[in-house]
């Protein structure tokens, strides 16, 4: 039987993790805020209305930061229209979904619940229908201590310590043609220069996220990027990038699992037109990446269900996640990490119902979906410093993207340098594949756990009715001899190997 095999060493160092690269999104779409982390009158709703069974899986996700409102939303969105007492706020209808916006849960609610789900905010600002005065005012309103108009209106509704949001998005997808208020790039790299400078002058100690392509697959791509850093690139922080893969999208199981070849490519790709910026401009600075939406999305009409229009919180986009999709997402969280010297924030799109790990049911009970448990185990075990690994491993044949090898992998080492971890994904759907790790480069390691999660029936999903149907579960047989690590890697397996010294041990 033919093996995967690489080497581990403290020494092949990629960069630090962000403990960023394990964010999430919260937009005003579906049941993502009412119905999902916001539900009045729910058994389990605290005095501030929030789910607090929610709460609890969020906590176990360890999310430090939150992309919030939107996404397309965003960019039709008044932010003033969120604030004050409740019963003044408007109904509007929002052109993105084609939903009507109720403002019972605006921005003073969600800094609110972020606290309580111990994760920072990232805010949005629209610079679709907006721009830069909206921007600058909302700066004030949430970070200013007191003293002027738009601080003092925070306090005045109840609020009197600034929030203190560090990270802001300049707009968001501003290159797609369906995007309220789209832009080209020459239009939106002025306004969101502007709108840039403003927001820092106002608090200069924020970070700021300028739109990238919203796909690669973008007529603009990687133009987009060009034009939009030379305008920007000595004023703002991380350009970001969105990527989804669709089931349907693929022939075979097997192209559908190398989808997260296009997403290596994407970032490789963005990395090298910023750093094209950094040598025009003469820059010092070093542009990082925000691959703030990611994700496996099937855009299927019938998983739409088709609500009516301007509908309140109608069921939308919610995807209920197979072992297939978890295989192809694992994959997906390993080329974040394989990046980790240069994508910084990553948003998982999104947290709860709409595309997300947490399914909930109206006035009932929240489960967690397949994709939960690679999300969970590399934010909790995936912190510290990307190591790399150059995999010898079989390949399989693919017609887009030519040889694809079945083990993909990446390894962390733990800031202490007590413990390490390996994650692997066997993309081969018919057969175990032996791995073997040399250790040398990490003398003293020997396996702590190994997780398996892995399923026959590629289609199987958590739901509602069953919602332990696929769970991870620590069956692996990892062990060391002789400074060789060898495992047994399941067909089609999201896999964890947790390792630490003997003192850690």
């Amino acid at each position: 039987m033919e093996k995967a095999r690489f080497t581990l060493h403290r020494d092949f160092c990629i960069g630090r993790i962000d403990a960023r690269l394990y964010g999430s999104f919260i937009e005003h779409l579906g049941r993502a805020v009412y119905g999902g982390i916001f539900e009045p009158g729910h058994p389990s709703a605290d005095e501030d209305g929030f789910r607090t069974d929610v709460l609890e899986l969020v906590r176990q996700l360890d999310v430090p930061i939150v992309r919030y409102p939107g996404g397309n939303f965003v960019s039709g969105y008044n932010w003033e229209d969120g604030v004050g007492p409740v019963e003044g706020r408007p109904r509007r209808l929002d052109l993105a979904w084609k939903t009507t916006e109720t403002n019972l849960f605006g921005t003073n609610e969600f800094c609110a619940w972020a606290r309580k789900a111990s994760t920072e905010t990232m805010m949005a600002v629209n610079l679709g229908t907006r721009g830069i005065d909206a921007a600058r005012n909302l700066v004030e309103y949430c970070n200013h201590p007191g003293g002027t108009y738009w601080s003092d209106l925070r306090r005045s509704h109840g609020v009197t310590e600034p929030h203190g949001i560090g990270v802001w998005c300049l707009g968001n997808e501003m290159d797609g043609l369906w995007q309220i208020g789209h832009k080209t790039a020459e239009e939106y790299g002025r306004l969101a220069c502007e709108t840039a400078k403003v927001m820092k002058w106002t608090d200069p100690s924020i970070e700021l996220v300028v739109c990238g392509s919203s796909g690669r697959t973008m007529p603009t791509f990687p133009q987009w990027e060009a034009t939009v850093l030379e305008h920007t690139y000595e004023h703002v922080d991380y350009i970001s990038l969105h990527r989804y893969f669709a089931r349907s999208a693929s022939p075979t199981t097997g192209h559908f699992l190398a989808r997260s070849l296009d997403m290596d490519a994407f970032i490789r790709e963005v990395v090298a037109v910023s750093d094209y910026i950094k040598a025009k401009t003469r820059s010092p600075k070093t542009m990082n990446l925000s691959f703030d939406e990611w994700n496996v999305w099937s855009f299927t009409v019938d998983n739409e269900k088709e609500p009516k229009p301007w509908a309140v919180a109608p069921p939308q986009a919610e995807d209920i996640y197979t072992m297939e999709d978890a295989l192809l997402f694992g994959c997906m969280l390993i080329t974040l990490l394989r990046h980790a010297d240069r994508v910084k924030m990553a948003c998982l799109a999104q947290l709860v119902n709409v595309i997300a790990p947490i399914m909930t049911e109206d006035a009932g009970t929240a489960w967690r979906q397949t994709i939960f448990y690679p999300f969970m185990h590399a934010s909790k075990y995936g912190r510290g410093t990307a190591l790399r690994v150059e995999v010898d491993s079989p390949c399989y044949e693919d017609a887009e993207f030519g040889d694809v090898p079945c083990i993909e992998a990446v390894a962390t080492m733990a800031e202490d340098e007590t413990s390490a971890t390996i994650f692997a994904v066997n993309r081969s759907t018919t057969e175990a594949l032996p791995l073997e790790v040399d250790l040398s480069g990490l003398p003293g390691m020997s396996p702590v756990e190994h997780i398996v999660m892995a399923n026959d029936d590629l289609a199987a999903q958590n739901t509602h009715e069953n919602p332990c149907n696929v769970l991870p579960r620590p069956i692996g047989d990892a062990e060391v001899r002789g400074g060789l690590l060898s495992a047994r890697l399941p067909k089609a397996s999201w896999n964890v190997i947790r390792l630490a010294s003997g003192k850690a041990q």
